[in-house]
């Protein structure tokens, strides 16, 4: 197999190793069972470091690309086991087949990825990224998003979503609480969708006065959550003796939950709790920011069907 190694580009060398003995594989230009060459060949043939070789070498086979075999060499894996590794290989497999094409009716390798990074950038949104510095309510927006709009969502802190990596694909929403600082940490190109937070009044709807010597239980993995809803069942008229508090994230926070007349709770806590008890969650979000979020990644898509 040939190789190209740029040493000024801004990839790595080591990522050009890695990338083109993947593709390969993927293309069948190196068989299973084939040896690779050695690191010392490599480093010599390239005049780099023996050691970029062997990070390449290394990150092949934890990507289970390539098995070392002690006194012998680096051979290609005969079969990749790994589901995931099986998708990326697919995927993989379809970058090369293109390539491939692409370079056999003439076309420049600048050429291919300035066109790329041209529809790439067309691509609608797959995803949704909750933008939270706290990890538990982070977990619980990122929930809550999941279950309602069934679509795929992913979080970042306001420091991790600066990086552009985290932005690719994705649409960036945050509480109106933390919209400030996400719009700072933010690229200034980047969208941001404001949540609201849902009501008072809509986090009661429909829930009927317990019976007063009734155990009321609180669960949750974030402790604002339990203090806020014991605060409202206070304001509402509930004993407060006749309300308990439980954290999710600690342990033996389960028993005694049949013996609760209702559970209060979250939405990722709630897929911990048994589906026969009496429970309710309330929503953080309000369900008119859901409805404007679900709209909003039917809009950027339909934008790039139109051609817009």
């Amino acid at each position: 197999m040939r190789l190209w190694l740029q040493k000024n580009s801004e990839v790595p060398v080591r990522e050009q190793l890695v990338t083109q003995i993947a593709i390969g594989i993927v293309s069948e230009d190196l068989k299973a069972g084939q040896r690779l060459p050695s690191i010392r060949e490599v480093a010599r043939r390239f005049h780099i470091h023996p050691n970029t070789v062997s990070a390449a070498y290394r990150r092949l086979h934890e990507r289970g690309w390539v098995d070392f075999r002690k006194g012998s060499g680096v051979y290609v894996r005969a079969r990749v086991m790994d589901a995931t590794l099986d998708e990326r290989a697919e995927l993989d497999h379809l970058i090369a087949s293109f390539l491939r094409i692409a370079r056999d009716r003439g076309f420049p390798l600048s050429e291919i990825q300035e066109r790329m990074k041209y529809w790439l950038s067309l691509q609608p949104p797959d995803h949704v990224l909750v933008i939270e510095p706290n990890p538990q309510l982070r977990e619980i927006l990122a929930a809550e998003i999941e279950q309602k709009t069934n679509l795929r969502v992913k979080s970042a802190s306001t420091q991790d979503c600066a990086k552009r990596e985290l932005l690719v694909g994705a649409m960036p929403v945050a509480l109106h609480t933390v919209a400030e600082k996400a719009r700072e940490c933010l690229p200034t190109e980047a969208p941001c969708l404001i949540l609201r937070m849902s009501s008072v009044p809509a986090s009661m709807k429909g829930e009927q006065r317990p019976p007063p010597d009734a155990l009321i239980l609180i669960v949750s993995h974030w402790e604002d959550f339990m203090k806020w809803t014991r605060t409202v069942l206070v304001a509402v008229g509930i004993d407060p003796n006749a309300i308990s508090m439980r954290n999710a994230s600690e342990a033996g926070w389960e028993k005694g939950l049949r013996s609760a007349y209702l559970i209060i709770t979250d939405a990722l806590a709630a897929q911990k709790i048994p589906a026969d008890l009496n429970k309710r969650v309330f929503h953080i979000i309000a369900d008119s920011s859901i409805e404007e979020l679900k709209q909003a990644m039917q809009s950027e898509g339909e934008k790039v069907n139109d051609g817009e």
